[in-house]
């Protein structure tokens, strides 16, 4: 979950990297460090436990030189505490002349530390990644090549890895490799880059392209040479960053999270943009990966994913048996591959991943994809592994997502998800024309419910403050609403560090309702009265219920929906939409909601403890 940024160019090399370890903070902020050459110098590394700042704070009080090439690091602690010493760069060989950042985790590090000690090595900290830079020190001292060295070692590691490398007897090349973790290169002009995604890069350029599976980078100012792990060259693609620096900072907000829950409007209308015609139907030429026989074929559909992402997954389950009538079951995909699932070549795994990097979700699909099942990703960005793997992409263009915790990633993932259901529905012709059409226009409409929920948020901004005390926080919802309930708990979780848990508002007398006591704050999806076969008054007798044991009820409910103020403290409402659609606007007071308790709380809400933004480790 590291982030990772290397640079070889004419430009000032700490701020090139200090910049790129800024953009990339969201990816691990345990410690940060980094290394460059001098001209004069040769090697000199600088590192710090805690946050970027603390890096800064060292490099301002004690300036490094001017150079033009380095690598550096933000840290999301594996293999060793958060600490000075564990922090990367990791320096290699008796006279540490080389220097290594790693992301990921080296599964065979034992074996591989124990035959370095047997040779009279000593080791400097506790993680995995030092063995590898003592190993390609060990073979660039024997060889005298550092890309044989560096490839004849990262043949022999087992695990997940992205590897950076520079060495001062090689001041002109940066080296990298890439192992079921992320790695991009920015293509300049006299100038080139290395990151862990583009946001390393995208203020210098927009030119990108994707590092494979098993690919070495040797990495110079005025070339780039990519080659597979057993040297054979490669020839990669292109692309463009379609998004530039100014959307992955605050732009005067008071956090990223607050910039982000504030671009859903937009972020919801760059997914629907181009994909739904005048007359309300859907158009998705991305997936042409999947023709039309094949999805008449469909037997099933397993949706795999993490966290919030797997939420988005739940939504769509319900939008597409009900729409498409074909199976669905979500699963979260670290439990997928595990339980040796029964699949064929009519199933279909839509995979969902903001970055397309999360480890978990690329080996359930590549598992799948083994197994002869098709593979449809959802994902937010270019050129990313998820992407490059599946058969079929739907990209969300919700523009960069740094707060950690997801909330306009979420948005767009679910519109995401309707688009796809409506899509199956039109191929499958399992909905009438003038449905899907209606379904189509409403969906459009979304963006501009979007912004009026969030022009009308003061009560649930006051409502997290007051509350920020609260030591538990419950939440229930049926139908689309208990995801919605769920990612709501996760926020709380993720956010304030409070017990926070969603049910099913069905499932309450089953068990959860012994958890309410007087004062207790639950907050309940009401679904909308309007529909013919309302669950409205089932949740309104879950409430009564939890009242009765002295709850405190902050309902959140659709414009026009009169009865539920006689038996909440609060309600909160939405503007009224199709029932499906209604987790795109719930789901926003909730974020807010949290954001604004964990802020009352004095809590860093886009950078919370233990977590970071991708996990690409499994």
């Amino acid at each position: 979950m590291c982030g990772i940024v290397g640079y070889v160019g004419p430009k000032s090399t700490v701020d090139v990297l200090i910049g790129g370890l800024r953009r990339l903070e969201y990816r691990g902020y345990d410690s940060a460090g980094v290394s460059i050459i001098s001209p004069l110098g040769g090697l000199e590394t600088r590192k710090k436990a805690g946050k970027l700042a603390n890096l800064e704070a060292s490099i301002t009080e004690h300036q490094l030189p001017i150079s033009h090439i380095g690598i550096g690091h933000t840290r999301w602690a594996t293999h060793g505490a958060p600490t000075d010493g564990n922090a990367h760069p990791h320096l290699g060989g008796e006279h540490q002349k080389l220097s290594l950042i790693h992301n990921g985790i080296i599964e065979n590090f034992a074996e591989l530390k124990a035959e370095l000690v047997a040779y009279g090595t000593k080791f400097a900290s506790e993680t995995d990644s030092e063995v590898a830079a003592h190993l390609i020190a060990r073979e660039f001292d024997a060889s005298g090549d550092l890309p044989t060295a560096f490839a004849t070692v990262v043949n022999r590691l087992h695990g997940a890895f992205t590897i950076l490398v520079i060495h001062e007897d090689q001041p002109d090349v940066v080296l990298a490799a890439r192992r079921n973790a992320p790695l991009v290169i920015g293509l300049g002009d006299g100038e080139n880059f290395l990151g862990s995604d583009v946001a390393a890069f995208v203020e210098h350029t927009k030119r990108a392209i994707s590092v494979g599976q098993d690919e070495i980078v040797i990495l110079r100012a005025d070339s780039v040479e990519v080659r597979t792990f057993d040297g054979k060259p490669v020839v990669s693609e292109e692309f463009t960053v379609d998004w530039d620096a100014s959307a992955a900072s605050k732009g005067g907000w008071s956090s990223f999270m607050a910039k982000e829950i504030a671009d859903q409007p937009q972020a919801v209308a760059d997914t629907l943009m181009g994909r739904i015609d005048s007359d309300g139907l859907v158009t998705l030429e991305e997936i042409d990966g999947l023709d039309e026989a094949a999805i008449r074929s469909l037997e099933r559909i397993i949706i795999v994913a993490c966290g919030t992402a797997s939420y988005a997954g739940d939504i769509a389950k319900y939008a597409i048996e009900k729409w498409a009538r074909v199976p669905v079951q979500v699963e979260l995909s670290h439990e997928f591959r595990y339980r040796d699932p029964i699949l064929t070549r009519n199933t279909l795994i839509v995979a969902i991943s903001q970055s397309g990097e999360t480890m978990d979700t690329l080996m359930a699909t590549r598992f799948a994809k083994d197994k002869g099942a098709r593979v449809l990703a959802i994902c937010n960005t270019q050129g990313a592994t998820l992407a490059r793997e599946s058969d079929a992409v739907i990209y969300t263009h919700a523009g960069p997502e740094v707060a950690v915790a997801s909330t306009k990633a979420l948005t767009a993932q679910m519109t995401a998800g309707y688009l796809l259901a409506l899509f199956l529905a039109q191929v499958r012709q399992t909905l009438p024309a003038i449905q899907l059409s209606a379904f189509g226009k409403e969906l459009l409409k979304m963006p501009a419910r979007v912004t009026r929920v969030l022009d009308n948020l003061d009560d649930v901004r006051a409502l997290g403050r007051e509350m920020s005390n609260a030591k538990s926080v419950l939440f229930l919802g049926r139908n689309v609403g208990f995801p919605v309930a769920m990612e709501g708990a996760l926020k709380l979780k993720e956010l304030a560090y409070i017990h926070a848990e969603g049910f099913a508002a069905g499932e309450l007398k089953h068990g959860p309702i012994a958890l309410i006591e007087e004062g207790q704050p639950v907050i309940v999806l009401v679904p909308s009265p309007r529909d013919a076969e309302t669950l409205q008054p089932k949740v309104i007798s879950n409430i009564q219920e939890i009242r009765a044991r002295g709850a405190k009820v902050i309902a959140i409910a659709e414009e026009g929906d009169t009865a539920v103020s006689d038996y909440a403290e609060h309600v909160i409402y939405i503007p009224q939409s199709a029932s499906m659609f209604a987790p795109i606007l719930s789901v926003i007071p909730l974020q807010v909601f949290a954001l604004e308790l964990s802020t009352a709380k004095g809590l860093d809400v886009d950078q919370p403890r233990n977590l970071a933004k991708s996990v690409t480790v499994e």
